[in-house]
């Protein structure tokens, strides 16, 4: 099989793991933001030293690459897309402006208007008009689309959105227009809203669309350079892609996809919460992922994640199917500030990978929530990243004694502790908004903490939230990279359907399926390594009158859907809307708005072999002890361990630190930690 790759791009680090037969390595290095492909080589160099071979060699005998990126989101967030036209039906060019309301926070009356990512002028509108039943009632004006395509032309874009009304009913019109587009913009790409996102609903398809041809050019371009790189260093093997709703494609497939990779790198992150959450024996897990940049949260009921089907991402609407990962702007390196107020601050600005924490030697002067983590002892004074990353100490006294403790007439210490708990507020906060805001008791919930700084904080976000169990995979540090290791194909698929429960045309509907799913399956099927394709179905509920609807799976051992079956999925959407929304009606009519399936494409992926039990005392893995501060108790002197020579049974009893290569986790006092037969610290409260 050779090697398989996995790799994440972070904002401030770039992680992976790699595995080789039964052995596996992984590790990271610092991001190169304005040359991403460099920091992924230079990842290739430490896998390809560790197995005492050259890069060459190693990319010659690679299977399969897959890559986590966040250049889409960052594309999005920084207003960085391609210049986009977008050519609708005439009328409604103004759709994605007025929205339903152009706040989507209606009460905040200090919101702007969001940042046209296609100003008026580049939006044109041609004669045209299908109904609601897919019925032609005006045709398609071929001389008006020409036009405004010469129009685009002149105005330098590079991206065209065609969106028509109803077009997911009857998709002819939008067709031909695309036909037309690309006689006249031949090197433009092209986003039709019946092929992105044919779904009723014209402002989250138009959104949805124009977003699409937004970030796909940008995209496109990242991964063809980031290719020509790798087959340059000798890769000949496959490159895949991570997505949104948790799988993975080829590169044919994303760089058509833009909007479905907003969420590419933090899923990563939920697929391996899920599959080592399962090996442990946990399958309702709350995954929060604190990397260097930001802190992401997702939760997990049974085995698997709340998928969001009405996002908004940096004041966009997105409608495509994507893991609900709910992110806010506290990391490692995000920096500490104090306001106007003289508050407290932490966060959202980060520091980054350039120059990063102070700490890091690299000529950053702001203190960060990393170089509060090392004054409090919680870090190695000496280097992290299995030693590949230097601390400095005082550079990070000297950060927190400028530009927090002297104006606040505090000492470092106590400015460092203040950094800390802020910064836990802000993400004991985004558990709640995913768990209790949502009917949720996050007590019912295991805690699961990856990411470099995550493991540090989640003892203390444990004890807040009433959550007993905490788990700490021992490659936390690198979890999203395992994620894309570990990923099987997926395609999501959606098509709209109204129809009343009791008016259902039970041939209508297994047609929908059938056609949705048949090209999807066909590319899975052709697709590197899959063993088998698998559809997971779904039907978008609601009781009439309801504006929004539930997804509701269906439960069939037959692919067709019949009497029975729909019976079944309609008890199933009273007793989810019951579980959601603390209420049911099922006297109330209810109703179909779309259909959706999931097709995944299985590949033999990497699992964990479980290993036996040795001694529960781990004083083989025992380096020393350290002074490091827990509120309430001041400084104690705390034992310090190796997480590489840490044994399944071993027993670490808090306070103490365990330093794994790419991670380091804090156990408090009152807790205690196992490893377990998979690799994973059990972490329980003994309060």
């Amino acid at each position: 099989m050779g090697y398989e790759i996995g790799i994440d791009v972070g904002g401030t680090f770039t992680d992976f793991v790699v595995r080789n037969g039964g052995e596996t390595f992984s590790g990271k290095t610092l991001t190169i933001p304005s040359d991403e492909a460099t920091g992924i080589l230079n990842a290739v160099a430490m896998m390809a030293e560790h197995f005492h071979t050259d890069m060459q060699t190693l990319f010659r005998e690679t299977s399969s690459f897959v890559l986590g990126t966040t250049v889409v989101t960052n594309a999005i967030l920084e207003y960085a897309g391609a210049n986009t036209g977008m050519i609708t039906t005439k009328g409604f060019r103004d759709i994605i402006e007025l929205r339903t309301g152009f706040k989507e926070d209606h009460f905040d009356i200090r919101l702007p208007a969001p940042f046209p990512i296609v100003p008026r002028q580049k939006r044109k509108g041609v004669t045209e008009r299908i109904d609601s039943e897919g019925k032609i009632v005006f045709e398609l004006d071929e001389a008006e689309v020409r036009e405004a395509a010469r129009e685009l032309r002149k105005l330098g874009v590079e991206s065209v959105a065609i969106c028509f009304l109803f077009s997911f009913q009857n998709a002819v019109h939008e067709i031909r227009a695309r036909e037309i587009v690309r006689e006249e913009l031949p090197d433009a790409h092209i986003s039709i809203s019946s092929e992105v996102l044919p779904q009723v609903r014209e402002f989250e398809r138009f959104s949805t669309t124009l977003l699409n041809a937004y970030l796909s050019p940008k995209l496109s371009n990242y991964l063809r350079r980031l290719e020509a790189r790798l087959v340059e260093s000798g890769f000949g093997g496959k490159l895949f892609i991570k997505l949104s709703n948790g799988g993975v494609m080829d590169l044919a497939y994303c760089t058509e996809r833009g909007v479905e990779l907003i969420q590419s790198g933090p899923s990563g992150g939920v697929t391996a919460a899920i599959a080592v959450g399962e090996w442990s024996g946990f399958k309702d897990i709350i995954a929060v992922d604190m990397g260097g940049t930001s802190y992401d949260v997702c939760l997990i009921n049974d085995g698997a994640p709340d998928i969001g089907v009405d996002s908004w991402v940096n004041r966009y609407r997105v409608a495509a199917p994507m893991i609900d990962i709910h992110s806010i702007g506290t990391g490692g390196g995000s920096i500490a500030w104090i306001d106007e107020g003289g508050a407290l601050r932490v966060g959202p600005r980060s520091a980054s990978s350039n120059p990063g924490p102070a700490c890091y030697g690299r000529g950053g002067k702001e203190p960060t929530v990393t170089d509060a983590n090392l004054i409090l002892g919680y870090l190695n004074p000496g280097a992290i990243g299995g030693g590949k990353i230097a601390l400095d100490i005082e550079a990070a006294r000297e950060a927190i004694r400028t530009r927090i403790a002297k104006p606040l007439g505090i000492t470092v210490e106590e400015a460092a502790s203040g950094i800390f708990r802020i910064s836990n507020g802000a993400m004991t906060n985004a558990v709640r908004y995913v768990s209790v805001s949502r009917g949720r008791d996050p007590r019912d919930f295991a805690l699961m903490a990856f990411g470099g700084a995550g493991p540090i904080h989640m003892g203390v976000q444990a004890k807040d939230l009433g959550i007993k169990t905490v788990l700490v995979p021992k490659n936390a540090g690198v979890f999203c990279a395992l994620g894309c290791l570990i990923s099987d194909f997926k395609i999501s698929k959606v098509k709209s359907y109204i129809a009343r429960i009791g008016q259902v045309d039970l041939d209508v509907l297994n047609h929908i399926f059938e056609d949705i799913e048949r090209e999807p399956e066909e590319l899975l099927a052709s697709a590197h390594g899959v063993i088998e394709v698998v559809a997971q179905r779904s039907i978008d509920m609601r009781y009439v009158g309801q504006t929004h609807e539930v997804t509701v799976p269906i439960r069939s051992r037959t692919k067709r859907v019949s009497d029975l079956t729909l019976k079944k999925t309609l008890q199933d959407f009273h007793d989810l809307h019951a579980k959601l929304y603390s209420f049911k009606r099922p006297e109330q009519p209810v109703e179909i708005l779309s259909v959706r399936s999931d097709l995944i494409g299985t590949r033999d992926t990497m699992k964990y072999r479980s290993q036996p039990f040795g001694t529960e005392k781990p004083d083989q893995a025992r380096k020393g002890t350290r002074s490091a501060s827990f509120e309430g108790l001041g400084y104690l002197d705390v034992p310090v361990y190796d997480g590489t020579k840490v044994t399944p049974g071993n027993i670490i009893a808090g306070p103490s630190i365990i330093e794994e290569p790419a991670t380091t986790i804090v156990i408090y006092p009152g807790q205690e930690a196992v490893l377990d037969h998979y690799q994973t610290y059990v972490i329980e409260s003994l309060d």
